[in-house]
């Protein structure tokens, strides 16, 4: 199945965005009994981490490379590349063996989730930006040339 590359664009911004969403609702879910600013400091920490450090640049790397892609059509799974693939499929097993075999305290699942899972989400409305950008320069390139 090839889409439109820029489509590409739209479909990092759903697997990120479903992650995130996901991931924040088990934290936010953990929150129940951990209601405090300590709690509170810390998941806007895992937050600024994981989104500065290490999503943000993931943003930037995958446009450019999507965008750099040569032909108009691509294979869909193309949002990402082996490597990105790799790092989420090792992120999405060790996150379920650690709840699965309740290896973390629930005071950590709280903290840890509603960051990285806010720090996903934002990846995912900024690849959702970035698709939005690109067709409304083209389509404004289009009405204007």
């Amino acid at each position: 199945m090839k889409v439109k590359k820029q489509t590409l664009l739209l479909l990092a911004c759903s697997v990120w965005s479903i992650a995130g969403i996901n991931i924040m609702r088990l934290g936010i879910i953990a929150y129940a009994d951990y209601l405090t600013w300590e709690n509170y400091t810390l998941s806007a920490l895992i937050f600024m981490l994981f989104y500065f450090l290490i999503f943000s640049k993931l943003v930037r790397k995958h446009t450019k490379r999507i965008g750099e892609l040569t032909g108009e059509k691509q294979f869909f799974l193309k949002f990402f590349d082996i490597k990105s693939f790799s790092i989420m499929a090792i992120m999405m097993t060790l996150g379920i063996v650690l709840r699965a075999n309740s290896a973390v305290p629930q005071r950590f699942i709280a903290f840890f989730y509603t960051g990285l899972g806010t720090a996903l989400l934002l990846a995912g409305i900024i690849f959702g930006f970035n698709y939005t950008q690109i067709v409304c320069i083209r389509g404004s390139k289009r009405n204007n040339g």
